[in-house]
């Protein structure tokens, strides 16, 4: 129990999973513990979109999800009977990218099976109390027992006792009242290629598919100025109040909760040797289903980069360049479900009439396409951080690199995404040899000059020479910033 560890992860939901993966795909001890007794049970998150599919397929943890999923094609807004617009969202880059119905307990499963694959485990039942930073670590009180690691990441979620135990600020607001959920069986027609919402003076209702065997399952959700007494019965008041399906019945209910909308997110992701990634360092309304994505992106930007630390590769500079990359994305996130969260709920006539709005802008095609893009988070970006490359030819250091069809050493065909898994890939660069963690590839579509790309898939270098490229690499490492 008293062992070194190199890394501590706290949380052993999406994030701190995903994590705990990324860094063994790198070689680096870690140890996942939750106060927890067990494995959730309950379905929590429901959507991954093409971001989070994509980081999983990097963590080679995505499996059989896609076939497991409902498809999640579109939204259809209403008022009451009435159809307002549909929403459709389409692929991006191909069906391996399409978002995902799936239930937060799935995405779990695969995370936690492809960390046994990589040698780590779950320690269940155990909770962190304590913590002391040191000049060469950090001692950890875990139920009771010490234990030391280089780093401790809090994947703890809204209430992190990590963030808690290192002193960091967690400012935020409210944004709305008391929120309904439950997953449940139900008789109605409604079309289950997409997800539903009804707008009524009232309030609004929503309901989305879930795969099941007999295609009765949904999770429907509605606020409620109050919410007292049972769950299921006011959701099913409601359900008649907002949609005018009087005869849509709700049977049983496999799991229910009542929330608050809350926008919080912490003063810094870093306190010396203790982080923060997840929940822990931001939340925010689940409206477009950002939570487990943005999470699950913090993971995959903080592994690579702790890796090169716990190993000795890279100086302590280096971490200072997730926040600057993180963080920003997370006040984008923020914002952005803010604002679908007012305009969602807001009261009265200003309300209606920006609903009104939005139901018409939705029905035109580029705004539908432009929508998939933005909830897919695909789009983000790095080129404004230390690392980035505001000029030159795009991509531009900073930028995603699509998942290009390529060729490996011994003229295989793969993809980029499925040979990186805790590697680097130099695209090119004929003469550049590197070895371990480097994965050398030609793209079939050849590129002009030489491509690293790091193991998040986002593009490091770009260039001419071997040595250009080794100066960067050198140089990056050392400092924390690009050459």
């Amino acid at each position: 129990m008293g062992a070194d560890m190199g890394v501590l992860v706290v949380g052993a939901g999406p994030t701190g999973l995903a994590l705990a993966c990324a860094l063994r795909a790198h070689d680096v001890p870690v140890r996942v513990i939750d106060r927890a007794g067990g494995p959730a049970t309950t379905s929590r998150a429901n959507i991954l979109h093409a971001r989070g599919v994509e980081v999983l397929n990097r963590l080679g943890a995505l499996g059989d999800l896609p076939e497991r999923a409902q498809p999640a094609v579109q939204l259809t807004l209403r008022a009451g009977h009435e159809p307002l617009a549909t929403v459709r969202f389409g692929e991006i880059e191909g069906r391996q990218l399409r978002a995902l119905f799936i239930p937060q307990t799935a995405v779990e499963e695969a995370l936690h099976r492809r960390l046994t694959e990589l040698g780590g485990s779950v320690e269940w039942g155990r909770e962190l109390t304590d913590l002391a930073q040191g000049p060469d670590g950090v001692t950890a009180t875990v139920s009771g027992e010490t234990a030391h690691a280089d780093y401790v990441v809090g994947c703890d979620g809204a209430h992190s006792a990590v963030r808690r135990l290192a002193g960091i600020g967690f400012p935020g607001v409210a944004l709305a009242d008391q929120w309904l959920l439950a997953d449940v069986t139900a008789d109605w027609d409604l079309d289950r290629r997409g997800s539903s919402g009804w707008f009524s003076r009232d309030g609004v209702f929503f309901a989305i598919p879930m795969r099941s065997e007999h295609d009765d399952a949904w999770r429907v959700m509605a606020d409620a100025e109050h919410a007292d007494g049972d769950v299921l019965d006011q959701l099913r008041r409601l359900l008649v109040e907002r949609t005018g399906q009087a005869d849509a019945v709700l049977r049983e209910a496999d799991w229910t909760s009542v929330f608050r909308i809350h926008r919080r997110l912490a003063d810094s992701y870093r306190a010396g040797r203790v982080l923060l990634a997840g929940d822990a360092a931001h939340i925010h309304s689940p409206f477009g289903g950002q939570g487990m994505n943005t999470g699950i992106g913090d993971a995959e930007n903080l592994a690579w980069k702790l890796a090169l630390v716990v190993q000795g590769r890279a100086s302590a500079a280096l971490l200072d360049t997730y926040q600057a990359e993180r963080r920003p994305l997370a006040e984008d996130v923020l914002r952005g479900t803010t604002a679908t969260t007012r305009v969602l709920l807001t009261d009265g006539a200003v309300g209606r009439a920006a609903r009104a709005v939005t139901a018409r802008v939705a029905r035109l095609g580029p705004v539908q396409r432009y929508a998939t893009w933005l909830a897919s988070q695909l789009w983000v970006t790095y080129r404004e951080g230390p690392l980035g490359a505001r000029r030159g030819p795009r991509p531009r250091p900073g930028d995603r690199v699509p998942d290009l069809v390529c060729r490996d050493a011994d003229g295989r065909r793969t993809r980029l995404h499925a040979e990186l898994r805790g590697r680097w890939a130099v695209l090119g660069g004929d003469g550049v040899s590197l070895g371990e963690p480097f994965v050398h590839l030609a793209p079939e579509r050849p590129l002009r000059g030489t491509w690293l790309v790091r193991p998040d898939g986002h593009l490091a270098w770009r260039g001419d020479t071997p040595g250009q490229l080794l100066r960067w690499f050198e140089t990056t490492l050392r400092t924390g910033r690009a050459a």
